[in-house]
């Protein structure tokens, strides 16, 4: 295993430090593996946090920042955080008028996060409330989840509410509208290659070369189906046909796109794959507003890509254009 690590068990404190040294904007809570907003909580503001196991950067806390994340929790690679310090995340991310908690659908964290809700409420008096995300329409149940996984949606869902909490939403509101990205989004994965994580230091499952696999999650789990290896037109609308049957959308539709790489895949070829996308969007006459590309949630090291869509409101457009200032991603504008 060749990685630029020191030792496998202090490289997500290794990689927070180096985070809030690169970004003046994040802080960290002291003695917990919890990032916040340097200049929060903002007061009046609902706050919104989110958190997960490392190893999806730039998911969690590279959307930390003004206008989407106040705070995320970053457990061990691929591990829940605990609820202790997802209590300390909540607490830290509250300006007086709630905090939602966006919780991607794994079982772990779904409970860390129930518990971490109950003891702020109980010990700060926090009004909180949360948002399960379950995007993956490669499945109903898996290893790790009972109904559909969290996956890349969980990025429409923090950019939706974390505007619409800067507009001065109440918290019952910003619900609303996470709630609403997350039915309106569909999302499908797949792998060239397993990830490697940093302790195990081997893939987390075999893949022969000249073999792909479909319906991956974001833990190194194997997908739904292993087949051989496709042309990237071909992978696309197989990730597509199943997206886009699960949102049942009606010519005329409206929608954002993202094709987000695992970690290992260059942009060029992600930017093949949007070619594609586009294209069978246009063939069937939905209409792109925005497309994004890029990593946006990955899986260390794995190469393969997702493609997610969304099914676009006035009021989701409005949102989405939002201004946002954070690590991993800006918007100027548009409010």
């Amino acid at each position: 295993m060749k990685k630029l690590i020191n030792e496998p068990g202090a490289v997500v404190s290794e990689m927070l430090d180096g985070m809030v040294a690169a970004h003046s904007g994040l802080g960290r809570l002291e003695g917990t593996e919890v990032l916040v907003r340097s200049d929060g909580p903002v007061s009046g503001k609902v706050g919104i946090v989110s958190g997960g196991g490392s190893g999806h950067e730039p998911t969690h806390a590279g959307y930390v920042g003004e206008g989407m994340l106040d705070g995320a929790a970053a457990g061990e690679v691929f591990t829940s955080p605990t609820a202790d310090e997802l209590g300390e995340l909540v607490s830290a991310c509250d300006g007086g008028s709630g905090v939602l908690c966006v919780v991607k659908n794994y079982e772990g964290d779904v409970m860390n996060f129930e518990t971490a809700m109950e003891l702020a409420e109980l010990e700060g008096d926090v009004e909180v409330d949360s948002v399960v995300v379950d995007d993956d329409v490669a499945v109903e149940d898996s290893l790790y989840t009972s109904g559909r996984r969290g996956v890349c949606g969980t990025i429409f869902v923090h950019k939706a509410a974390g505007a619409a909490a800067h507009r001065g939403d109440d918290l019952a509101d910003v619900k609303a509208i996470a709630e609403e990205v997350n039915d309106r989004a569909g999302t499908m994965g797949m792998a060239l290659t397993s990830c490697t994580t940093p302790e195990k230091g081997e893939p987390t499952f075999e893949l022969g070369d000249e073999e792909i696999e479909l319906g991956i999650g974001i833990h190194g789990e194997p997908g739904v189906e292993r087949t051989g290896v496709m042309s990237a037109d071909e992978v696309t609308e197989e990730l597509a046909s199943h997206v886009l049957d699960d949102l049942e959308l009606e010519e005329g539709a409206e929608v954002a796109t993202i094709v987000n790489g695992m970690g290992g895949t260059p942009l060029m070829e992600l930017y093949v794959v949007n070619r594609r996308l586009q294209g069978l969007l246009g063939e069937q006459g939905i209409g792109t507003w925005d497309a994004w590309v890029g990593d946006y949630m990955t899986s260390l090291d794995m190469c393969g890509c997702s493609i997610t869509v969304l099914e676009l409101s006035e009021e989701l457009k409005q949102l989405l254009a939002y201004p946002v200032d954070t690590p991993a991603m800006t918007v100027v504008g548009g409010d």
